[in-house]
């Protein structure tokens, strides 16, 4: 899996996953040996790290002329829907905190 296609479907098990927990049942071996959500999170900035490396590669590809402006242009957008998918995560995740923190207790 690559780009976003490959953070949606991780995100989407997490989200079973933790379905399946929050609705009494238990957490299967496969995810419980993946790491949790800890490690789904890392895993996918690690992906979006190397899109965006990928990007940068075949951007200077196509700039010396080894490369496709086509791959060039593909490489830059799956990366700029990376950038895009990270920050509105980390905005969702900002806005729940502050509704956490704004609850009485």
């Amino acid at each position: 899996m690559s780009g976003a296609a490959g953070i949606g479907a991780t995100a989407a098990a997490a989200y079973r996953a933790a379905s399946g927990a929050a609705a009494g049942g238990t957490v299967g071996a496969a995810e419980a040996a993946t790491g949790g959500f800890g490690a789904l999170v890392q895993r996918a900035m690690e992906q979006g790290v190397q899109i965006g490396r990928s990007a940068e590669a075949a951007s200077t590809a196509a700039m010396l002329g080894q490369g496709g402006v086509t791959e060039a242009v593909l490489a830059i957008s799956r990366a700029e829907l990376t950038l895009q998918t990270a920050v509105a995560v980390r905005d969702r995740v900002v806005a729940a905190y502050q509704d956490v923190m704004r609850m009485p207790i």
